[in-house]
């Protein structure tokens, strides 16, 4: 699915990363979201590279990256602890600065590195979220239902990761089925790869973990930053047809949080890359080689 691409593993201070690159132009970090991997970015990576120099990573408890120890009050897998694994990434690399773009979870790393790390971040992209403090404190029946996910991994282990894994086909195919739109766009041979990483008991608790990340130590993290703003230029991008346009003015939610944000919804669900390939790689091209 990457063609071209060269596969490396990058050791940072508390993980080992896993990761494909590609092309010569600026840099520009791929994040993907739950319940995926970096393969999520291969109807797109390919093509940015074209342009830019194109870092696709696992995080930390995802993919073939590795699992750290989840840490007091979760810390292992707050977005603080994943953000910092990938600057590590890219500083091994050689980029001290450079772009992201962050889809799910990965949106949410990308934020809070936005955040931690100012200088580093030149540019931002969001797909399909708002910042985590607002969705929950905006938590009604109709968003519970919509993500029930949310509230169901964040119980004690090994509840959710027993239920998981007694049928992680099942479990996989209710999310895409749920949040995408038709067959979400997910391929034969990504969709096994996912499946795989869910055969495995580690990768289950350690993205549970992401999620009780997102309902602690992520939540004190933002309310100690809140009234911070992100300083570079961003871009938010949504589906149409899911809960983002939904309910939310996504543009104005996250100028709450940035300075300067730019977007558009796009015609699809929840899975931009998977789903609308095209539009995702105009859309980001079109902004990360804005000035």
């Amino acid at each position: 699915m990457f063609e071209g691409f060269t596969k490396a593993r990058v050791e940072t201070e508390a993980a080992e990363i896993n990761l494909v690159r590609a092309g010569d132009g600026p840099p520009l970090l791929l994040l993907h979201g739950y319940p995926q991997c970096h393969v999520m970015w291969h109807k797109v990576a390919p093509r940015l590279a074209e342009d830019f120099t194109v870092v696709v990573p696992d995080l930390r408890g995802y993919g073939e990256s590795s699992r750290p120890p989840d840490g007091d009050n979760h810390f292992g897998y707050s977005k603080r602890a994943t953000a910092q694994d990938q600057v590590e990434v890219m500083a091994a690399l050689g980029f001290d600065e450079f772009m992201v773009a962050g889809h799910d979870r990965g949106g949410r790393v990308a934020h809070r590195m936005a955040l931690d790390h100012a200088g580093k971040v030149t540019r931002l992209a969001t797909l399909d979220i708002v910042p985590t403090y607002r969705l929950f404190a905006d938590t009604d029946q109709a968003l519970a239902t919509a993500y029930f996910h949310w509230f169901f991994l964040i119980q004690p282990a090994p509840f959710p990761e027993t239920l998981i894994g007694n049928n992680a086909d099942f479990y996989l195919k209710t999310i895409f089925g749920r949040w995408g739109t038709g067959d979400a766009g997910i391929t034969e041979e990504a969709y096994a790869v996912y499946l795989d990483h869910f055969r495995d008991p580690a990768t289950i608790h350690a993205t549970c973990e992401d999620y009780r990340a997102g309902a602690t130590i992520d939540l004190e993290h933002d309310a100690a930053d809140m009234g911070r703003k992100v300083a570079c230029p961003m871009q938010a991008l949504w589906g149409k047809n899911g809960l983002m346009d939904k309910r939310y003015d996504v543009v104005e939610i996250w100028r709450e949080s940035a300075d300067d944000v730019r977007g558009h919804g796009i015609d699809c669900g929840h899975f931009i890359p998977e789903e609308a390939p095209n539009a995702c790689v105009d859309a980001l091209r079109g902004f990360f080689k804005d000035g």
